[in-house]
């Protein structure tokens, strides 16, 4: 049977373990095959090997490693970590090459890799279809010697030293830590204690039927869960982790739910006083009050597609210092090494808060004021809603006028006190929606505008899910 082109997605491989013609068990060693091949055409001769907390993914990792030692790729397994942990291990041990298993925070029952092939860089685009091309004709290179694996323990605590290393907090913050029994569970909770935080954990037992909630702190389940929390605890702050630990999500001291772009504006305006004029990056689901907030501050916003390889991508290209995503990927460049990773961005976040005199909910006060909808996923097939949004795109286009559409990655409609965005998920066969105003009133006239479109299209679920 043929491998579904669904699972090549935009910036990785995601694909159900149960489905015969996405990540069945031959499937996945060729697809380590074809990457193999990709690593050795690159002058990659070995590689880091990771996985997430998902019951399957050992199962999975043993025959990816399989795969690539057949193919000549030395392995050096670092057990079950967070993505973060697994890019550090990668300068850690001197690899540029690597693979990550892990579903991020697809439902369970979904697995996948991240592939990297330099630092902090993951492949995406062309390079995915490359290996997709050498696993469809099976076009794999054989001239080379059987790989060896080796096994490195401690890199959880070598990440914790080094994360820690770079972090001052200057007083005691009360801390709800809420990992949706995924992976970052067992090892978030105690790096923030080291840090000196009082820590209440929330859900971080290891259970990979996501019994809570799902782990994914952009969905509006998970995010109340997460405020939730905060106001049980009466803490300072509150953060919700991914399955991987590559996105983070908050909670303010008031228990109201703080979607990371927002909370992306006080990182802004400490990487600004550190590096006046500089250009700060982020995606184009993020709130415009990031915008005005660098603006006023003497930054340039760089607003870019949506997808951690691409916003790690944009980050290089125009030096910034800081950027991030409306789904929790931050990514700290001149005093980091420019991967997404949740937990220093978190500590980054409370380092700031306790440099400052105010709490959480005080500092939301001092920002730029607009009221932003969740993100809204509408099912819509994975060969349909390219062409949707596509659609969509020239709709707008043609009633609002091309110069208040921005179609870098879908099509973000500007309207005079708000704006509305669809674009098609890399990730999921679902469309993305995110909608905001100056009032609630004005939302509802977005969101309208935008139901009213989609009615017209059959292919497009009826049914807005948060995700």
């Amino acid at each position: 049977m043929s491998v579904s082109p669904y699972i090549f997605r935009e910036y990785d491989i995601r694909g159900r373990i149960s489905e015969p013609n996405e990540l069945s068990d031959d499937n996945i060693y060729n697809l380590a095959k074809a990457t193999a091949t990709f690593f050795h055409k690159q002058g990659i001769a070995s590689v880091v090997v990771g996985h997430d907390a998902r019951e399957y993914s050992p199962h999975v990792k043993d025959i990816v490693v399989s795969g690539l030692v057949d193919s000549g790729i030395d392995v050096i397994e670092i057990g079950q970590v967070l993505v973060p942990i697994f890019y550090f291990a990668q300068y850690h041990l001197k690899q540029k090459g690597g693979i990550m298993i892990t579903a991020s925070h697809n439902p369970n029952g979904w697995s996948g890799m991240k592939i990297a092939n330099d630092y902090s860089t993951t492949v995406l685009g062309e390079e995915i279809k490359e290996i997709g091309r050498i696993l469809d004709t099976k076009d794999f290179l054989s001239n080379y010697a059987a790989g060896k694996t080796q096994r490195v323990e401690g890199m959880i605590e070598a990440y914790s030293k080094n994360i820690l290393n770079k972090i001052k907090i200057n007083r005691k913050i009360k801390v709800v830590i809420d990992a949706g029994n995924g992976t970052a569970g067992p090892i978030v909770p105690e790096i923030f204690r080291r840090a000196g935080c009082e820590v209440i954990e929330r859900h971080c037992n290891l259970d990979p039927s996501f019994p809570n909630h799902e782990p994914n702190p952009s969905a509006l389940p998970a995010a109340e869960d997460i405020a939730k929390g905060v106001l049980e605890a009466d803490a300072d702050i509150g953060f919700g982790f991914d399955d991987d630990g590559d996105r983070v999500g908050f909670a303010d001291n008031n228990g109201n739910v703080v979607w990371p772009d927002k909370a992306m504006i006080f990182m802004a305006r400490a990487a600004l006083e550190k590096y006046p004029g500089a250009k700060i990056v982020f995606d184009v689901k993020c709130t415009r009050a990031l915008t005005e907030d660098i603006e006023a501050h003497g930054g340039v916003p760089v607003i870019w597609k949506t997808g951690h390889s691409y916003i790690k991508q944009k980050s290089k290209e125009v030096d910034a210092p800081l950027a991030g995503e409306r789904s929790g990927h931050i990514f700290f460049r001149k005093d980091y090494y420019g991967f997404d990773d949740a937990p220093f961005a978190a500590l980054k976040f409370l380092e700031y808060l306790s440099s400052q005199s105010k709490s959480f909910s005080e500092l939301l006060e001092t920002i730029p004021q607009y009221i932003s909808s969740p993100v809204w996923e509408p099912s819509c097939p994975d060969d349909k809603k390219y062409g949707v949004v596509d659609k969509l795109t020239q709709e707008f286009k043609s009633e609002y006028g091309a110069e208040n559409v921005l179609d870098i990655n879908g099509a973000r409609i500007n309207f005079k006190n708000g704006w509305g965005l669809v674009r098609a998920s890399s990730n999921l066969p679902v469309l993305v929606l995110v909608f905001e105003s100056k009032t609630e009133s004005g939302l509802k006239k977005i969101e309208d505008i935008f139901r009213k479109k989609l009615d017209k299209y059959p292919e497009v679920g009826k049914e807005w899910k948060s995700g």
